[in-house]
This record gives structure tokens, sequence and C-alpha cells, in this order.
């Protein structure tokens, strides 16, 4: 009855007490309040024939306000609900318990599903959408130089129509102007070094003195290439990327101090990588290729259909 008039009313239209339990830790000198409470069985859903009640998720622990000195931590326990029309409840549990290795995107909604469908599957985070994060820093910082080159030019420009002579934009030494330079480097930074053309070194020696800020980045980029690219163990792994986390922090970059931030929420299911080194690129590959099909057809009307051709021309012969 305490714990009902302490309790926010909000909490108690959706959960009911299921116990009470006070709990010794080292922290406090007082004993925590366990609060453990379910999430009620909802009557729309239970009365749909299409969902079915299959249990609880994990439970969650939330801090509220302490009572009389003790900490109080509420458990909550949400149901879990089965839409029948996916097909996922067709799936018996062993099956889906046997499944030991699922890799992933950085998507949370895409991790939550792997917990609550596959709980004892080990995630993976895939290294493409790792890598494609630092390629992307690296370009937003390129960009931000072409948009300041485009503005010196356009400057430039104005100035010389003022004092009435011919515009003569300066030219490096492989024939490119600073905007130029910036727009045709694009590539040239998503690649390792070993593999640019004689004409993307001599671009890129004179990009990285113009601007050694980018070129900061891409050594950056490209270490945290070669740790993936690396055929070791998780342990020497996880000591390469403290390393490239250091580096990152010398370098004050925001851009990748915001991925580093991103990598050290999800560190464990990155460094899964290094156990079988698994990756999703066979089903990105397919699912470009579905993509690319769709756009082909300038959409869907008819989606049973689509999924018929689609696996006629894609599917392996019985």
């Amino acid at each position: 009855m305490l714990a009902r008039m302490v309790l926010p009313k909000e909490v108690l239209d959706h959960f009911i007490i299921t116990n009470i339990e006070y709990v010794d830790t080292k922290a406090y000198d007082e004993p925590e309040m366990h609060i453990h409470l379910d999430e009620k069985m909802y009557e729309e859903l239970q009365s749909d024939s299409h969902f079915e009640s299959k249990g609880f998720i994990a439970p969650v622990e939330v801090t509220d306000f302490p009572i009389r000195d003790h900490k109080v931590v509420l458990i909550l326990r949400r149901r879990r609900w089965v839409d029948t029309r996916t097909g996922m409840e067709n799936i018996p549990e062993e099956k889906r318990e046997a499944v030991t290795e699922i890799t992933l995107d950085l998507s949370d909604s895409m991790r939550k599903i792997v917990r609550s469908s596959f709980p004892k599957a080990q995630r993976v985070i895939d290294r493409f959408h790792i890598q494609k994060l630092a390629c992307d820093a690296v370009q937003e910082m390129r960009i931000k130089h072409r948009w300041d080159a485009i503005q010196e030019a356009n400057d430039e420009m104005e100035n010389a129509k003022l004092e009435g002579r011919e515009y003569v934009p300066l030219r490096y030494e492989n024939g490119d102007t600073r905007k130029e330079l910036l727009a045709r480097s694009r590539y040239l930074l998503f690649k390792s070094a070993d593999k640019w053309t004689d004409r993307q070194k001599k671009r890129a020696k004179i990009l990285f003195e113009l601007y050694p800020d980018l070129q900061k980045a891409y050594s950056l980029c490209h270490s945290l290439r070669m740790i993936f690219a690396k055929n070791t163990v998780k342990d020497a792994a996880r000591l390469s990327m403290a390393k490239w986390y250091n580096k990152v922090e010398e370098a004050g970059f925001h851009s990748f101090n915001v991925i580093a931030a991103t990598f050290y929420e999800h560190y464990d299911d990155i460094l899964n990588f290094y156990n079988n080194r698994a990756s999703n690129a066979a089903a990105e590959s397919f699912n470009a290729k579905v993509k690319a099909f769709r756009a082909a057809l300038r959409g869907i009307r008819d989606e049973n259909f689509f999924l018929y051709r689609l696996s006629l021309i894609y599917a392996y012969p019985h």
C-alpha cells in the first residue's frame, strides 16, 4: 500500500507491483528497496487474434526518488507481444536460440529486434558501416573546404570585375584550380594510397600540402581501415582500437570525436567481428540489387508479382 502511495500514478496505470525486497549493497549503508513491476495485460491486444503474449522481455532498472534514506530501484518488465501475421511465431524458440551470430548495422531498433528474437545470438557490428562513418567524416571536411574555395573564387571574380581586369584563377602543377582540386579529390580519399593512380598521387600531394587537416583525417580513416584489415585476435584489436581513440583525441576533430563516442557505445559488438570476421556484405549487396530492380520498374503496384519476378531473377535454382 505504501509503494502504491509513493509511486507515480502513470506507472501504476500500466504496471502492477509483483514484489518488494530490500537488497544490501556496498555503495550504501542502508539497503536498497527494489520494487518489481510487470506490465499489465492489454485487453485490446489480448482480444485481437493477430497478437499473442509471449512472456516478458528483459527487465529494465529505473532509479526512483529515495524513501526514508532508502535508495529505490524500480525493476520494470514489459510484455513481449508477437504479431502472428509476421510469421515470427512459426519459428520455434529452440531454433531461434540456436542462432549463434548475427551481423547488423548501428541501428538501435535492429539491435533490440535481435536481442528479443535471438536472445543467445552474438551481435556483430558490420565493419563496413563503421568504416563508412570514418569516410563520411573525411568527406565532410573536404566539402567544407570546397565551399570555402568556391566562396574565395567568387570573391576574386568580383574583385577582378570591379577593377576592370580579366579574372585568371590560380592553377596548380596538375592543372587544377583550388575548387577543382577539392572536387576531384573525392574518390581518392576513399581508397588506400597504394591504390592511387599516378594522377591521384599528384593530386593528393597538392591537396595535403594545402590542407594538412585533411591529411590527418585521411590518416585516421586509413588507420581504422587497417585495424579491421589485419587478421588479428580480439585482444590485439582492442589495444589497436584504444590507440586509435588516443589519436582521435589528439587530432581534435569534432566529427571523429562523434564517431569515437558512437564506437564506445557499441564497443563489444564491434570487437565481436574478430571472433569469426563475420560481415553482412552479401546481404547489403543483395539489398542494393533489389533497390536497383525496384527503381528500374518505376515503383511497385503489385507486391506479390514483384516478389515473384524477383525470385525468378535472383533465387537459386531448386
